[in-house]
């Protein structure tokens, strides 16, 4: 049975986007917020990847997506700086967009920092896992933790074929 089907437990994955974080020059400040949020909203998660930016975002996701998660959550790297590539990493992996979501996680930011419109991240579906980017700030992501709240359960049962209409 596969972690997306219903009736089992829908696994998650935390990618943080950050070469200072991953050579230890500081800790990552995103990752437990978003773990606390899945583990909130009944998801068993998968340890967290702290890895450069770039390429090994790319690495970290594919991995991840070989143990079938209903969710992966990337935060950092979706900004303007040279080594910002986290969208660029995960459109590749992407089957299908879900524009809407970031179109909402960016309004609900700009509302609080005309800075969310810089954020490039992508949300989409890679097979039945919804894969989205957030941003690199704690408040950021708490953000765009608050617009996934409501739609984050009904979201996965679309994915898993098990909603109605």
């Amino acid at each position: 049975m596969s972690a997306c089907e219903p009736n089992s437990v829908r696994k998650a994955g935390v990618v943080i986007a950050s070469t200072r974080a991953a050579a230890g020059i500081y800790a990552d400040e995103t990752g437990p917020i978003i773990l606390d949020w899945l583990n909130e909203h009944g998801f068993e998660t998968f340890p967290t990847m702290v890895v450069p930016d770039g390429e090994p975002v790319g690495a970290a996701l594919r991995a991840l997506l070989t143990q079938d998660p209903a969710v992966v959550i990337t935060s950092g790297g979706t900004g303007l700086s040279p080594d910002d590539k986290t969208p660029e990493m995960t459109l590749p992996l992407l089957d299908r967009e879900i524009p809407g979501i970031m179109e909402g996680i960016r309004r609900a930011g700009a509302a609080k920092t005309p800075m969310a419109m810089l954020s490039r991240g992508h949300a989409g579906a890679a097979g039945k896992t919804f894969i989205i980017n957030l941003p690199g700030s704690p408040k950021g992501v708490m953000d765009g933790l608050a617009v996934l709240d409501p739609v984050i359960g009904h979201l996965c049962e679309q994915m898993e074929g098990s909603h109605g209409h």
